[in-house]
């Protein structure tokens, strides 16, 4: 069955997977480019090639998006450094008109992104001074300033797309016509998908060890009191990993997506004040209060978390295995001791059903499913429950669980009645990509877009050339 060979199908089923910048400019069936290729093998001066509006693109700039896309573990093998440039100039025509619509983003956000994405480069790398040797930059200052202009263009790009596709809703009668009109032989192939259940026993953490915790905190408090940096500490000291390169700082305010507890006690702060030990779910804190700034917070804070015992594990070991023994000779049914003696607050109420995060449905795809998770349950039947697992959660730490596969649906050809939810989906994006299409069409002749040296010869999706 040649189930992909349409291309709007193919171009909509990439916008799923999270690829849409690529649906329009890069189609894989099309022919690379030979002049394009044959530059790539020699040696590139580095020059602007291209102008969208206010913005530049350089030839590095390609190498770069290659070496990003390459650096995911994905191919990039059949795609040209034209269709390449083709993406580029989508996303710096998105950030262009952002601006020019008053799209407003602010730096403290592509900060906090940019910490993130460094304190992920430098565990990898093992230093700062690798990071940068490896982006080839001079300096740990001229790497960050660049990164902060990449992640501030892509922010504003992401805020235009999606400032055009929110108000874009579909209706039943589109989601059938929509059905309709894929031919039989090219309908989409679903991949094989399983409903999952788990049942969570987080190992209690002790207040011997809780109090360690607060007592170190405390120490910390008295030592900058005393004179020490507060920053300094919290790059020493802090689990937190989005703050630690940053010695803990965070600019948050009202509705900074942090945790109540957190937040309440930042706002009980004055100017130069250090809190005394809180509890959130992530561990125990101190804040340090460094300006108030109208409704807007900077602080830094410290997190520590505390450390469960060897008893604790076996403790908890034990008693998920008598859990899964009562359910194995029947004396409750899984749903039933998820909803009694599970843990996890998440789950715990619909007898144990994990939420697929992507889609906001109870249904994983093998294909796409987290690769421990797929690890865990691939090979598992309909009604089997897993053996115990030790499951290191980033914020509830070593926890014990058991999985059950509560429905295994089989490959099959998309049917209206089964699969209307993602049929419904696909009928979305395809309204989405018109959409952006006609948006891309519009705002191309409006901009100043120029095309240098052998880029002009490139056969691009949109009309950048303005043929």
């Amino acid at each position: 069955m040649n189930v992909l060979n349409n291309k709007r199908v193919l171009s909509i089923f990439l916008f799923l997977i999270g690829f849409y910048g690529f649906s329009q400019e890069i189609i894989k069936d099309k022919e690379p480019e030979k002049k394009a290729a044959q530059q790539s093998k020699r040696q590139r001066v580095d020059g602007i090639i291209a102008t969208v509006g206010d913005y530049i693109v350089l030839d590095s700039d390609i190498d770069k998006a290659f070496l990003e896309i390459e650096s995911s573990g994905a191919s990039t093998k059949d795609i040209t450094r034209c269709q390449m440039l083709g993406k580029i100039l989508e996303d710096k025509l998105y950030a262009h008109q952002a601006i020019q619509d008053s799209i407003v983003v602010k730096d403290e956000e592509v900060k906090e992104k940019m910490n993130q994405q460094i304190d992920y480069m430098v565990e990898q790398l093992k230093s700062m001074d690798a990071v940068v040797k490896y982006f080839k930059k001079n300096n740990e200052d001229e790497f960050k300033t660049e990164l902060f202009e990449i992640l501030k263009q892509q922010k504003l790009a992401s805020e235009m797309q999606k400032k055009i596709i929110d108000p874009i809703e579909i209706t039943p009668e589109e989601t059938r016509n929509f059905f309709k009109k894929i031919p039989e032989s090219e309908r989409p192939l679903l991949g094989a998908e399983l409903e999952i259940a788990q049942i969570v026993i987080t190992p209690k953490v002790s207040a011997a060890e809780k109090q360690a915790v607060i007592d170190r905190l405390k120490e910390i408090k008295k030592q900058v009191q005393e004179g020490a940096s507060f920053t300094t500490k919290a790059v020493l000291y802090t689990e937190d990993p989005g703050s630690r390169s940053s010695g803990g700082f965070y600019k948050i305010n009202k509705k900074t997506p942090f945790v109540k507890e957190f937040k309440d006690v930042a706002y009980s702060l004055q100017e130069g004040e250090i809190s005394e030990p809180f509890e959130t779910e992530f561990g125990f804190h101190i804040i340090y209060l460094e300006k108030i700034k109208g409704q807007d917070l900077e602080l830094r804070h410290i997190l520590m978390t505390p450390k469960v015992t060897p008893d604790a594990l076996k403790e908890a070991k034990d008693k998920i295995e008598l859990i899964k023994k009562r359910i194995q000779d029947k004396e409750i049914t899984f749903a039933e001791a998820a909803r009694t003696m599970s843990d996890e607050k998440e789950t715990r109420a619909n007898g144990g059903t994990l939420i697929n995060p992507k889609t906001q449905d109870t249904h994983f795809e093998l294909t796409k499913m987290d690769p421990e998770l797929y690890g865990q349950v691939s090979n598992m039947k309909s009604g089997a429950i897993s053996n115990v697992i030790l499951d290191e959660d980033p914020k509830a730490g070593k926890r014990y669980k058991i999985i059950m596969v509560t429905n295994k649906i089989e490959d099959h050809v998309a049917d209206f009645s089964k699969d209307y939810t993602k049929i419904k989906e696909l009928a979305l994006k395809e309204k989405q990509i018109d959409a952006i299409a006609k948006w891309s069409e519009k705002k191309i002749k409006e901009t100043y877009i120029k095309i240098n040296g052998e880029y002009k010869d490139c056969t691009f999706t949109n009309n950048w050339l303005k043929k």
